[in-house]
Parts: structure tokens; C-alpha cells; sequence
């Protein structure tokens, strides 16, 4: 059930009489129904997964919030009778035992979401290798269905498991409720990764009906329909043909696609998750911010702090500080230093553990060596750009460049967006190879006069389309620099007086009606993230 489709609109009219018609003390009950229902859709046979993951992750909570409290009541009985010794000695044995219970949740969990999503891929891999060696044996590629939503829901068992281990919180003791923080449906499509922490309470409590949280609510939804129906779906009439017949079409043209995609990519996410957002508003819950308008970036690692933010977040609390800050790369960093000196040697252990972050976030993408290289692109520029970073200040110094001025601003956003856009081609390219070949025909087949001859209206869209998009990607823009400078642009116009509110509203309404991609010709695409 899409979230653009004209079914989930009337799931959701159901799913919001039900809730607020239902007494306040069951309301969850009445969440965890809709989310099941709306998974349901996927496939009926999808959902073992979901409940697998959801029982094996409340049960490892269970246990070790039991191991933790053991360990608290033991060494507050006997406080005074164990020496430091002794004590530590318990509390080594202690955590030696939880650690065995975390690696079987996580070496299940992780290792449900590595057989179905990348099964295939490795077994093509090694097939490779055994043919290139003489061999006619083979692994057998087997016909895998990928449910929906498993790769977040996957992180998110990981990172609860792993909080209830430090102790952060206490373990859920109710599996029903627990199951609807698994599974809450606007989220599980592709985000946000949310913690324990931050959504399950909320899903947990009663919520009245509030006219101002529906309003609001009802705004990011229409502005996500806007976002996806308008401009995402509009671009993906021009990147597609390009990218999946790239032969035919000179390096301008490539780049235009690139390009296209960062935009279509950008929309088709951020309105994803402004739908999730205004669903959630309505219900009286709210989701934790995924996106935050990441083309306003001034550099890579900026882009990646706005971009997919619980993603991010969650590799660097579970991956990169784990890794970064073990013992064996504190004693990789001293060894490196006595070799490369302070600078490059001490920072080594840092890059090496941001190189493994991107490698992950690229094969989160996906089951494909472009991924790989989509996360490669990533590593090796932030980590050249901190290298680097000394030599920039000198430069910026020794020819006084201002560089809190806005033309210095907006040259690192367009370096950025630049640098983004040839990322993509890693992202969408149909291989690693292809977009390399892509990336290096945009240089070498350079060819700007296709903006003149018609050859842009070959590709689906016509001049009218054109410049709607053109303008709604201004606007989006626009929208996004006003956010940028403080602007609050749902609350402001909740301020306004009635009619020009809902003049407001009936014309966002009609710009999705009038101008989205829909109808004879096209089918609204999932989204994008929604593939990962």
C-alpha cells in the first residue's frame, strides 16, 4: 500500500475515526491493529519475519534486563563482603554473559535481514570466483522475497538490544506493545530509525484529538504528496530513461541525470518523510527529525549530518564510536603515529573507522558493488577533505577570502551539491562499472547544446512539464533557505486568518490533483528509500 495511493488515504481516514473513537486506555491496541493490517498489505507471508525479529528482540531485552538487575541486587547484597577484586570479577562474568546473550539476538536478527537481502549477491560473488578457478560448481541463486521495511526495523532491534545491554533504559515487558514500537506503520516504510527511547512512550500513552495537531499534521502530508506526486515522480520521467540507456546520451546529458536524480532522491525522501511526520502529528505522536534540508550542506560531512539523520546517527553510535574508541584501535593509533607522526598517524584509527561507517551505509543501499562504491565516493572525500583542511585555511588566509560571506556560502553549497550529484551515479548507476564509464563519458563527451535541440523532450516530458518542474524545485528551494533562516512556515500560516489558511490549504490540494504525475501513462512509483 503506497503511500501516495489513493488506498492508504482511505486507510488513514479509517485509521484516525478508529483511534480517536477508541477509549484512550486502548488506543495502542488500535495502532498495532492498523500497523499490522498496513504490513499485511505487503504480503501475508512477509509478516513471520517482522514477528521473528519483534519475539527474538523482546526476549533478548528480557533477559538482559534480568542479568542487569541480578547483578545490581547481588552487589548491592553484598556490598561489604566482596573485595574490589571479587567484585570486578563478578561483574566481568556478568557481562561476559550478557554479551553472548546480545551476540545471538544480533547474530539472528542481522543475519535474517543478510540472507534475504544479500543472499544472491554474495553467492553471485563467489560463483565468479569458482568459475574463474575451472570450476563448473555453483551456489544456487535462490528466489528471495525482501520485506518491507526490514532493514529498519532490523537496525532498530539492534540498537534496542544494545541500549538495554549498556543500560540505558529497562526492557519492555509487554510483547503486544512492544510489537507496535517494531511496526508502527508510517515509520516502517523507510524511517526514521527510531529509538526506544525517543517513540515508544508516545505510542504507549493516549492522545486526544486536537484540531491544531491535525491541521499541522495535514500540511506535511499535503506538502510530501506535493514533493513525491510533483516534483519526484516528474523527475523520474527524465533520470530513468538516461540511466537505464545510458549508452545513448552524451555527457551533459549524463550529468543532467545525476543531477535530476539528487533532486528526485531529495524530494522523493523528505516528502516520504513529511507524510510519515504529518500521519504521526495527527495521531498525536512525534517522529524524531530524519532530514533537514541536506542541498543547504557547505560540505560532504555536513550533507551526511542532514541526510537520512537517523541512519547516520545510529552508525555512529553503534559502528563508529565502538570501533574508533576500542582498545585495538587506540593501539592501532599509537603504532601509527611513531610511523606517520601526530596528524595523519592519530587520525588514522578515525578514518579507517569511517571508511567501515560508508562501506555500511553503502551496502545498506543495496546488494551491489555500486553500493559499494557509492560508499567509497563518500569516505574518501571527507577523509581527503580532513586531511586536507590545513592546507584550505592557508589558502583562504594568504588570499584573504571571506569566507562567512554569502558567495563563499553558496560556492560550497554548489561544490557540495556537485559532488553529490557525481555520487549518484554510483547510487543509480545500473553497475560499478557503468558509472564509472558514466562519470568519465560526462567529461569527455561533453555536450550542452542538447538544452537547445529538442533532445530533452525526448525524454517524456514536455516543455510544459519542464517548467513546472523547474518551478516547483524553486520553490521547494525556496521553502527549504526560509527553514534554513528560522522561518517556521507551518506555524506562521496557522496564524493567518481563516480564509487565506484554507486558500492555502484547497491550493496545495489542487497543485497535487492538477500537476501530480498519475493517471493514464504513469503509476506512481514507491518511494525510493522504500527499495532499501
Amino acid at each position: 500500500m503506497a503511500f501516495v495511493s489513493g488506498s492508504f488515504l482511505v486507510f488513514l481516514f479509517l485509521v484516525f475515526a478508529a483511534y480517536f473513537l477508541t477509549p484512550k486506555k486502548y488506543q495502542w491496541v488500535t495502532l498495532l491493529l492498523a500497523s499490522y493490517i498496513f504490513y499485511a498489505f505487503s504480503g501475508l507471508k512477509l509478516l513471520f519475519f517482522l514477528v521473528l525479529t519483534t519475539i527474538v528482540t523482546f526476549m533478548t531485552g528480557r533477559l538482559l534486563g534480568s542479568v542487569n538487575q541480578q547483578t545490581s541486587q547481588y552487589l548491592a547484597a553484598q556490598k561489604k563482603s566482596l573485595s574490589r577484586e571479587e567484585k570486578k570479577e563478578y561483574k566481568n562474568k556478568q557481562t561476559t554473559k550478557k554479551r553472548r546473550i546480545l551476540f545471538c539476538a544480533v547474530l539472528v536478527n542481522l543475519g535474517i535481514l543478510i540472507f534475504l537481502k544479500y543472499f544472491n549477491f554474495l553467492a553471485g560473488n563467489v560463483n565468479s570466483v569458482i568459475s574463474l578457478l575451472g570450476s563448473n560448481a555453483k551456489i544456487p541463486v535462490l528466489n528471495l522475497l525482501l520485506p518491507l521495511g526490514i532493514s529498519f526495523y532490523t537496525l532498530q532491534s539492534i540498537a534496542y538490544v544494545v541500549d538495554v545491554y549498556r543500560g540505558k533504559y529497562e526492557p519492555d515487558g509487554n510483547l503486544a506493545k512492544f510489537a507496535l514500537f517494531m511496526s508502527y506503520f508510517p515509520q516502517i516504510v523507510q524511517g526514521p530509525i527510531a529509538r526506544y527511547d525517543q517513540l515508544a512512550h508516545q505510542l504507549y500513552e493516549s492522545h486526544k484529538f486536537e484540531y491544531y495537531r491535525v491541521t499541522q499534521g495535514a500540511q506535511l502530508i499535503l506538502w510530501g504528496f506535493i514533493k513525491k506526486l510533483v516534483i519526484a515522480d516528474r523527475l523520474a520521467v527524465i533520470v530513468n530513461p538516461i540511466f537505464d540507456n545510458y549508452q545513448n546520451y552524451g555527457g551533459f546529458l549524463l550529468f543532467i541525470a545525476a543531477a535530476g536524480y539528487g533532486f528526485q532522491v531529495y524530494a522523493d525522501f523528505s516528502g516520504g518523510m513529511d507524510i510519515a511526520r504529518g500521519v504521526s502529528q495527527i495521531l498525536g505522536i512525534d517522529l524524531v527529525l530524519n532530514f533537514e534540508r541536506p542541498y543547504f550542506a557547505r560540505s560532504l560531512a555536513e550533507f551526511w549530518r542532514r541526510w537520512h539523520i537517523t541512519l547516520g546517527s545510529w552508525m555512529k553510535d553503534y559502528v563508529f564510536y565502538p570501533l574508533s574508541l576500542s582498545k585495538q584501535f587506540s593501539k592501532l593509533g599509537k603504532a601509527t603515529r611513531k610511523v606517520l607522526g601526530n596528524y595523519i598517524g592519530k587520525k588514522l584509527p578515525t578514518f579507517l573507522s569511517m571508511f567501515i561507517v560508508f562501506m555500511l551505509v553503502g551496502v545498506w543501499h543495496g546488494s551491489s558493488w555500486k553500493y559499494v562504491g557509492y560508499g567509497l565516493w563518500n569516505a574518501v572525500i571527507i577523509v581527503s577533505s580532513i586531511l586536507l583542511e590545513p592546507f584550505y585555511i592557508t589558502v583562504a588566509q594568504k588570499f584573504k577570502v571571506n569566507t562567512e560571506c554569502f558567495g563563499w556560502r553558496f560556492f560550497q553549497m554548489v561544490r557540495t551539491f556537485l559532488i553529490c550529484s557525481f555520487g549518484r551515479f554510483f547510487s543509480r548507476g545500473l553497475s560499478f562499472l557503468v558509472a564509472v564509464d558514466m562519470i568519465k563519458r560526462t567529461f569527455t563527451e561533453f555536450n550542452p547544446w542538447v538544452l537547445f535541440d529538442g533532445t530533452l523532450l525526448d525524454l517524456g516530458l514536455s516543455i510544459y512539464n519542464i517548467l513546472v518542474l523547474i518551478f516547483m524545485i524553486i520553490v521547494m528551494l525556496i521553502v527549504g533557505n526560509l527553514q534554513e533562516k528560522g522561518i517556521h512556515i507551518r506555524e506562521t500560516i496557522a496564524k493567518q486568518n481563516l480564509y487565506f489558511r484554507w486558500m492555502i490549504y484547497l491550493g496545495a490540494l489542487v497543485l497535487v490533483l492538477v500537476f501530480g504525475i498519475y493517471g493514464p501513462g504513469y503509476s506512481a512509483t514507491e518511494f525510493i528509500y522504500q527499495q532499501f
